[in-house]
């Protein structure tokens, strides 16, 4: 399937340097050694095997990729692994228990990998990519499926998906509400267009946003500061598990406020949206990167639209007011379509 990548409003951050997308995808069928190599095979660079349920590509022409189980505790963290370097190197060596009972440890990792593998998905995280090079990793989804990877609709049990990692054009608060206003009038469209799979929805990780959040925030009159925005998203979502996650770029740009209303050690600051709506279809035919890319920059055109962005978002407002949100992601459909 040849669809083209669209380019959102502001394709350059205040610096004038291309944005980039980071891309993430989750699969089933084929190992980390195995889709390592199907990277490599494709973009070059160095193979690096690190365990059993992760490798590393490095040195790629699009730079470097990340392979792994998506699964912590198959993998040995970086601070355990730099201790355990430490202690070799160290003439004061731990306890014979403690250094038994570390050890112990690290050699059941392969086999609760082994294990995981079995029910959890394994993960390729490509590095940041220049917009206009996003159709370059058309080819590794191909890859991929002609390798036996499954995606998604391979399983009830499959609750995989594709998570799309925009860097932001800007860090001011008005730029990120815009997106996250447009996101929220979008959402029941997206969910209606990429038919998400009901198993992911079961799951949680990608739950929708309360809908008295969602009307709060629409209101065209609705322009807190960065502050208030990020204290009002917090007390309305104490949890990742959105479908856009602004944890990330929150703790980005306002890392001293974030740290004094939320403590979780797996939030990671990064410039970036941090979406992960799409499922992975891998092994569907019908199914590109592109198309998915393409719905996110429907929300981008939209939040770079201020009188389209209140306009709608009154109506959405009128629309809960009458109880009839189940017909907004028809209604935003025709709107776009307009």
């Amino acid at each position: 399937m040849d669809i083209a990548f669209r380019t959102p409003p502001h394709s350059t951050t205040t610096d004038g340097a291309p944005r980039t997308v980071g891309v993430e995808v989750e699969f089933a069928n084929l190992d980390a050694p195995s889709a390592a190599a199907v990277v490599h095979r494709l973009y070059g660079g160095a193979l690096e095997p690190e365990s059993p349920h992760r490798c590393r590509v490095t040195g790629t022409r699009l730079g470097d990729f990340a392979v792994e189980l998506d699964m912590r505790s198959a993998h040995p963290s970086k601070a355990e692994a730099e201790k355990s370097e430490a202690g070799k190197a160290q003439d004061d060596e731990p306890g014979a228990l403690k250094k038994a009972v570390d050890g112990a440890v690290e050699a059941l990792r392969p086999w609760w990998g082994n294990i995981g593998s079995l029910v959890m998905p394994f993960e390729i995280a490509a590095p940041p990519i220049p917009l206009a090079r996003l159709a370059e990793l058309e080819p590794l989804f191909a890859a991929l499926s002609a390798q036996g990877a499954a995606g998604t609709d391979a399983s009830p049990l499959f609750a995989f998906g594709l998570h799309l990692n925009p860097q932001v054009a800007r860090t001011d608060g008005e730029y990120v509400l815009d997106h996250l206003k447009a996101f929220l009038l979008l959402a029941p469209w997206l969910r209606r267009e990429i038919r998400v799979d009901p198993t992911r929805r079961l799951t949680g990780f990608i739950a929708a946003f309360p809908v008295e959040y969602a009307v709060k925030v629409v209101d065209p009159a609705y322009r807190p500061d960065l502050d208030g925005l990020i204290g009002d998203y917090l007390e309305a979502n104490p949890t990742r598990n959105r479908e856009l996650d602004l944890f990330p770029l929150f703790a980005h740009i306002a890392p001293e406020t974030m740290a004094a209303k939320l403590n979780d050690p797996h939030v990671r600051p990064r410039p970036t949206f941090h979406y992960r709506l799409p499922n992975a279809r891998l092994g569907d035919p019908d199914w590109s990167l592109a198309q998915d890319w393409n719905r996110w920059v429907a929300v981008e055109e939209l939040a770079a639209d201020r009188d389209r962005l209140d306009a709608l978002g009154a109506d959405f407002r009128a629309f809960a007011a009458r109880k009839a949100l189940d017909g907004w992601a028809a209604e935003a459909g025709r709107r776009l379509a307009v």
